[in-house]
């Protein structure tokens, strides 16, 4: 690093900290919002150490009368900031009071650009669940150069969306190099068992993204490219394997289902990957899949489930039906799974890991809460305080990060000791 590079991010640093909050969380009142904004306050309230102790924080949101009604019910006050997404006057008024920013505020791609902007302007780091990639996209291409200018770290898909497995493959490819001397150039990612509920903030996310493909035919070839999110010159054009439809594993004999979520989870990895040095390799190869049970059952549920996502992405694909399904049929915004669902909620996922010399590597990535919601909120909470307190701007510095390459082993630890998640290498 260069002294003037280092003496700017010196300043950044200074800057950043004398601000009065060190988070504030945008869209508190959102169903996410109070799951998070009620961990946050036990989790701070407990904290004896480093990890959490003495950080003051604050919630925000543009409506004055649901953030006093959260605040009462907080185990312990925290202040209140109104800003807006349709006013960016206050919206940078907020984002120059902290550190970090979590957004709650979904879809994205209809309400998360102000305040990217405001981040970006004002060297606020940010963090979001967003499992948008075409958001994620269009923020990087606008606001790249002015983020790295002033120092703000845009951290997208902190949630389930994309943390076990942007994680989970860093933490595979962490064990690779201590056991075989080499990362593995393919990794097979399966979701074992997932136990939670949709909230209607989750369909109106994928509404707007079915609804944006389906008007923009640009938007398709977007969508179907694995590395939409790698932006070096020099991309790799590896041909990445994409379960679409039922498969047999005859390795752990077992059906194969599409994961709703590889759309976005296999970009952050690839995006991780570049970031990183393209430490996994150029050719490195990654998919994701759901595991169903072997036999005739298992292959039924393969083939139902697959031409359930196909019917359910066709019909958001076209206005009338969107329009009958979200009207009647989806869960409507504010709604979610009960809190009785959320903690008995869980999720194991599995990655399969082998080098270019045949060396094998099998990990597991779990969480004990619902992932979309009890787990989630956490992986957020967490990954806001690891940037504000453990990752200092003159080691990362300002533009759009992924998780694994902003925040690595320090956000790993944070989520094994704090937020119920498990990373651990196993036999099978």
């Amino acid at each position: 690093m260069d002294t003037n590079t280092e003496t700017s991010n010196n300043t950044l640093q200074s800057i950043s900290k004398n601000r009065p909050y060190a988070v504030v969380l945008y869209g508190a009142t959102s169903f996410v919002g109070k799951i998070t904004a009620h961990y946050l306050t036990e989790f701070l309230s407990n904290a004896k150490d480093a990890s959490g102790a003495n950080v003051t924080w604050a919630i925000a949101g543009r409506d004055e009368a649901k953030l006093n009604e959260l605040q009462s019910e907080l185990e312990s006050k925290v202040d209140i900031i109104i800003a807006n997404s349709n006013d960016s006057a206050s919206l940078d008024e907020m984002t120059k009071q902290t550190q970090v920013i979590i957004s709650t505020v979904g879809p994205y791609l209809k309400y998360g650009e102000p305040l990217i902007k405001s981040c970006s302007t004002n060297g606020t780091d940010y963090v979001d669940l967003t499992g948008e990639a075409i958001f994620i996209k269009d923020m990087m291409d606008k606001y790249q150069d002015a983020a790295k200018q002033s120092g703000a770290r845009i951290v997208n898909s902190c949630g389930f969306d994309s943390i076990p497995s942007d994680l989970g493959v860093y933490f595979t490819q962490t064990k690779a190099e201590e056991n075989f001397g080499e990362a593995c150039d393919v990794i097979h990612m399966r979701v074992k068992a997932a136990k939670g509920g949709l909230s209607g903030g989750t369909i109106a996310s994928m509404a707007t993204i079915f609804e944006e493909v389906g008007k923009d035919k640009s938007r398709r070839k977007q969508v179907a490219n694995p590395y939409l999110l790698n932006d070096d010159t020099d991309a790799p054009n590896v041909r990445q394997d994409n379960v679409s439809k039922p498969e047999y594993d005859s390795e752990h004999k077992r059906w194969l289902a599409p994961f709703v979520m590889a759309s976005i989870n296999t970009r952050i990895v690839h995006r991780s990957n570049q970031l990183l040095g393209y430490e996994y390799g150029r050719g490195f190869k990654y998919d994701e899949a759901m595991w169903m049970k072997d036999g005739v059952q298992g292959q039924l549920s393969s083939y139902a489930l697959s031409a359930g996502l196909f019917g359910f992405a066709t019909a958001m694909m076209i206005t009338p039906s969107r329009e009958l399904l979200s009207k009647h049929v989806l869960p409507k915004s504010g709604s979610g799974p009960s809190k009785e669902e959320q903690k008995n909620g869980y999720f194991d996922i599995r990655l399969f890991g082998q080098t270019a010399k045949k060396d094998t590597i099998n990990t597991k990535v779990t969480g004990d809460k619902d992932p979309g919601y009890g787990s989630t909120s956490r992986m957020l909470a967490q990954a806001a305080l690891c940037l504000a307190q453990d990752v200092s701007k003159e080691t990362v510095g300002g533009g759009f990060w992924t998780p694994a390459s902003a925040m690595g082993d320090q956000l790993l630890t944070r989520l094994e000791e704090h937020a119920g998640l498990s990373f651990e290498v196993v036999d099978h």
